[in-house]
């Protein structure tokens, strides 16, 4: 079956190539029953316009691409989903890529194979962050603080919120508080695990660096690293353990609880993030909310204001609130 062409559109609704192509682009010089003939015969034809063609002529893409390393885990599925259908409602592609490679990555960021760029992937470091900056690609970040003029950041408020959940565990009575981490640089777990290390200064509680857990945002690795962590500490264990998010909890409280101890009972363990499902999860896990929907909208809202032109870069932190469930007690 012969695909169906401008040609035929413009035949269809009775107006010429040019006037098809104005009308498709919401060109203010064609009047709106002329723009709804041709928008009429392009839907019954089931035309799709040549978006190579366009992006010769044009220079643009209408595509959004979002890299990272993986999507495996339930908030990246989630933003991911969310931003999806932003940039869908705008009238843009969006492509996701996983990468592990430094070289690729730069190929494909340099390639002009997109109107903007999301990213969240450690492989991002100064050196390509310069050239985004030198090719003026539009970009917005989620795992750092950054801002230029094509460059912007939506993050959470990592660093208060982790001083705030310490400063609660304190509260409760807790002193001896475990902390379960992700990799060095990764910015949430590095920000949320200096809230924690000030909150513990500012109460007079000395550092105690064998309490620090790599857990690599991880549930399974959490899990045996805090199993080998409950073997070791034995004689010594902590009261509490702040995991640096949910999923470190999960595995945190799997651990805690398959050497026999209970949580809260013998010790509380809480999270951040406050993942969807987490519903479904007992004990009720103690968290900060971060809200990735909100975080998802804002992302693309800023990358098309880039793109388009409307704006320069800006960072937007955006505050948790922490909520209290079964999974933390005080031991006042």
């Amino acid at each position: 079956m012969r695909k169906t062409t401008i040609h035929d559109v413009a035949e269809k609704a009775g107006v010429s190539i040019a006037t098809v192509s104005k009308a498709l682009n919401n060109s203010p010089v064609v009047t709106p029953k002329t723009k709804k003939r041709v928008i009429d015969a392009a839907q019954s034809l089931n035309y799709v316009p040549n978006r190579i063609s366009k992006q010769l002529k044009s220079g643009q893409t209408d595509t959004i691409s979002f890299y990272t390393i993986s999507i495996a885990a339930p908030y990246f599925a989630n933003l991911a989903d969310v931003m999806a259908r932003e940039i869908g409602k705008r009238g843009y592609s969006f492509n996701i890529f996983l990468f592990s490679d430094r070289q690729h990555l730069i190929n494909n960021i340099l390639g002009n194979s997109m109107d903007g760029l999301i990213g969240f992937v450690d492989l991002i470091d100064q050196e390509i962050i310069q050239m985004l900056k030198d090719y003026r690609v539009k970009t917005v970040f989620i795992d750092r603080a950054i801002e230029a003029e094509t460059i912007g950041s939506v993050i959470f408020d990592s660093y208060q919120k982790g001083k705030e959940m310490t400063q609660f565990l304190i509260a409760s009575g807790h002193r001896k508080i475990a902390f379960v981490k992700s990799f060095d640089g990764v910015y949430d777990s590095d920000e949320r695990l200096r809230g924690h290390l000030d909150a513990l200064t500012e109460a007079g509680i000395e550092i105690d660096q064998s309490l620090i857990i790599q857990g690599n945002f991880i549930q399974n690795i959490s899990y045996i690293e805090t199993r080998n962590f409950l073997k070791r500490k034995q004689n010594d264990l902590p009261t509490a353990i702040f995991a640096g998010n949910d999923l470190s909890a999960i595995g945190v409280i799997q651990a805690i609880q398959e050497s026999g101890r209970s949580v809260p009972g013998d010790i509380s363990v809480v999270g951040f993030d406050d993942m969807e499902h987490l519903q479904y999860f007992k004990p009720g896990l103690t968290t900060i909310y971060n809200p990735v929907n909100l975080q998802g909208e804002l992302v693309v809202d800023h990358l098309i204001k880039l793109i388009e032109g409307k704006t320069q870069g800006q960072t937007i932190e955006l505050p948790g609130k922490l909520i209290v469930r079964e999974s933390s007690r005080s031991i006042i």
